[in-house]
């Protein structure tokens, strides 16, 4: 019995990671991010170049979220619409539904933007913030090239046709983890499920999100869905589950139920093939380190950056940290200053290091103590 049990479990590691090996998303390209660790877990031809659709209205919401941060845009402020936006609420378009002269706040017409998809919500408050539609493009590539958006180019602020609209599914990664990371409180937006536009000159008209996770029971609460008719379906997609969020981009689904059910199954690998472990936490204490002839004789250690690592859930005992330093450390020792080295090794491979600072000030203790301590030593042996 003890024989056969053995050998089932010997075949299910082995089916296990065929199935892994094996794995793959029908999608042109796909990428897979667990958030906290920045590893990537899965992907495939990221670097394709890709029109990126209503994704882009990831970024267009950045702008204005950069532009509240810095004071320079209020919620409340009112922008009016153009016809140029106006012709955008036409039919064939994904739409708010506004009109010409509307004085529309800036915090509808996000929604409009996040939750309705609407193109003439996007050029509205590009009109609004730049003056013209290419003008804004021009501040959404400054803005892809400083967050590291290293092949993305920008030539309108919704994503339709255009053959200079041009990205990758890494860089719509890159760009989500930073609207997620910078902007947590805005972020809430994209989980709406529907939103209201009291529009003019007609009933209010109520449109749903048209992110198709966020009715499944995942714990999705973002991102973005677009749809171009060469580019075809595509979705930026995040999860938050237990404190670990991955977030999923894909394009090039077949069609709409493709794009559902091949981002479920990527983040579903995500969160069922790995583990999150967490190493350390910013600015807490992480260890005590000996001092040698200090008013104290240990000190906390912190790092300054969370530490996580991904790993696959049945190679975890593999996982070793350690603490590294020539110790005693001598007083005196400087806050926030270097004195040893967080390693993290996966499988006997060194795969992190990481500066570990002293929590506090520790003072040299005065001549006669450390003339008692350093007989002890030469005697005893004893710090």
């Amino acid at each position: 019995m003890y024989k056969k049990l053995l050998i089932y479990l010997f075949l299910n590691l082995i089916f296990i990671g065929n199935a892994n090996a094996n794995f793959d998303i029908k999608a042109r390209s796909a990428i897979l991010l667990d958030y906290h660790s920045g590893e990537i877990l899965y992907e495939k031809d990221a670097d394709r170049k890709i029109f990126p659709a209503s994704m882009t209205k990831i970024m267009t919401s950045i702008i204005v979220f950069d532009l509240i941060k810095n004071g320079e845009l209020n919620l409340n402020d009112k922008f009016i619409v153009s016809e140029n936006a106006w012709r955008l609420s036409e039919a064939g378009y994904s739409s708010m539904f506004i009109m010409v002269g509307d004085q529309i706040s800036v915090e509808n017409l996000l929604r409009g933007i996040i939750v309705s998809s609407g193109n003439d919500a996007c050029v509205a408050l590009a009109e609004g913030i730049a003056g013209t539609e290419e003008e804004f493009a021009i501040l959404m590539t400054e803005k892809a090239r400083e967050i590291g958006m290293e092949n993305t180019n920008f030539s309108n602020s919704s994503g339709i046709n255009s053959p200079d609209n041009l990205s990758t599914v890494r860089d719509i990664m890159i760009m989500s983890k930073y609207l997620i990371q910078h902007y947590p409180k805005f972020y809430e937006y994209f989980k709406e499920k529907e939103f209201t536009w009291d529009r003019t000159g007609g009933d209010p008209i109520t449109q749903g999100n048209r992110n198709p996770l966020l009715y499944k029971n995942l714990g999705a609460d973002g991102i973005k869905t677009g749809y171009l008719s060469y580019e075809k379906y595509s979705l930026a997609s995040s999860i938050e589950r237990n404190g670990r969020r991955l977030i999923a981009v894909g394009t090039g689904f077949n069609s709409r139920n493709s794009r559902s059910k091949q981002s479920i199954k990527l983040l579903t690998y995500g969160l069922t093939n790995y583990d999150l472990v967490k190493i350390s936490k910013a600015k807490e204490p992480f260890q005590k380190v000996e001092v040698w002839l200090g008013k104290s004789n240990y000190v906390d250690v912190y790092t300054n950056e969370d530490i996580y690592k991904t790993i696959k859930k049945r190679k975890k005992k593999l996982l070793k940290v350690s603490v590294k330093y020539d110790g005693p450390v001598e007083a005196p020792i400087k806050k926030d200053e270097k004195i040893a080295s967080l390693r993290v090794v996966y499988d006997e491979e060194l795969i992190g290091e990481y500066d570990l600072l002293s929590s506090k000030e520790v003072k040299k203790v005065n001549f006669i103590s450390r003339l008692i301590r350093s007989l002890n030593y030469l005697i005893w042996g004893d710090v």
